[in-house]
């Protein structure tokens, strides 16, 4: 599940949840790949999720979200039941634009599954994404996207 999160304070929630996230994770050297559709995130407002498609990340030109990297210094690493603070490494597309990632992030194992939560903050405008000038006061220019992944094992 990914959760993406644009508020500020004094002004209405922007917050969405997307669950149509795929995650694959090699045990073998720490490297992991994640497809989010775009269209997957639900927000509490439909015209707010609207806007989010159509306006802003243009869900029908660009529809998917990907991340691939690698949690650094997995040679040293066992996955237990206690989650363990990994750094977690990468590229993030979005909206075409591709970037470099480095955030803390956890991976621990629980229900005989591997489990990967992180959050990475974005900058809107490291990915292209425009925002009106009218409505530039109510979103975020930083967003949060947390990430609580199961990641099936390659």
């Amino acid at each position: 599940m990914l959760v993406f999160e644009a508020s500020v304070p004094s002004f209405e929630e922007i917050k969405a949840t997307n669950t149509n996230v795929t995650a694959i994770f090699n045990a073998s050297n720490g490297e992991f790949a994640t497809l989010a559709l775009v269209k997957g995130f639900r927000f509490k407002n439909a015209l707010m999720e609207e806007h989010f498609n159509e306006s802003y990340l243009e869900s029908e030109k660009y529809p998917n979200a990907l991340f691939n990297g690698n949690i650094e210094n997995w040679t040293d690493f066992t996955i237990s039941s206690e989650p363990q603070k990994v750094i977690i490494a990468g590229e993030m597309t979005i909206h075409g634009v591709t970037n470099s990632i480095k955030e803390p992030g956890v991976i621990f194992q629980a229900n005989q599954k591997v489990k990967g939560e992180a959050i990475f903050k974005i900058m809107l405008e490291d990915y292209d994404v425009k925002i009106p000038r009218i409505l530039i006061k109510n979103i975020a220019e930083s967003v949060e996207i947390k990430m609580n992944l199961e990641l099936n094992k390659k």
